[in-house]
């Protein structure tokens, strides 16, 4: 739900140096995955297009998210065109379809309540 919720996301990715990259993006959580667009000469865009490892986050440093996962780039005009009309329901513009349209599958999903660490840490491994 938070996910979903969420009008900006956090997104770090790997430059081909090694160095990390990161930069926030709006997105959509749909059917357990995260969907964003990014211009295609963007940093983020280079990166994945040489390293799909990616690390998705919240904004908030209270009420954690952390998703670790490797992005797949979307191609299925019949998705693309569902992902629109959720994108466009939910920040009033297109999503950017001529560019990398990008879904990440979360592998470990971390979250937490900072109010409660010790007792809301928690980590998940999702089986793909």
């Amino acid at each position: 739900e938070k996910m979903a919720a969420a009008r900006n996301y956090w997104v770090a990715t790997v430059r081909p140096d090694e160095r990390p990259h990161a930069a926030p993006v709006w997105g959509i959580w749909v059917d357990d995955t995260f969907y964003f667009s990014t211009g295609r000469e963007s940093r983020k865009a280079k990166n994945l297009t040489e390293n799909p490892a990616i690390v998705v986050h919240l904004e908030s440093g209270d009420d954690v998210i952390i998703l670790e996962g490797n992005v797949m780039t979307v191609r299925d005009e019949a998705m693309l065109a569902r992902l629109d009309t959720l994108y466009k329901a939910k920040y009033q513009v297109d999503l950017m379809k001529e560019e990398p349209v990008f879904a990440v599958r979360p592998q470990t999903v971390y979250a937490w309540l900072e109010k409660d660490f010790g007792g809301s840490a928690t980590r998940w491994q999702v089986n793909a």
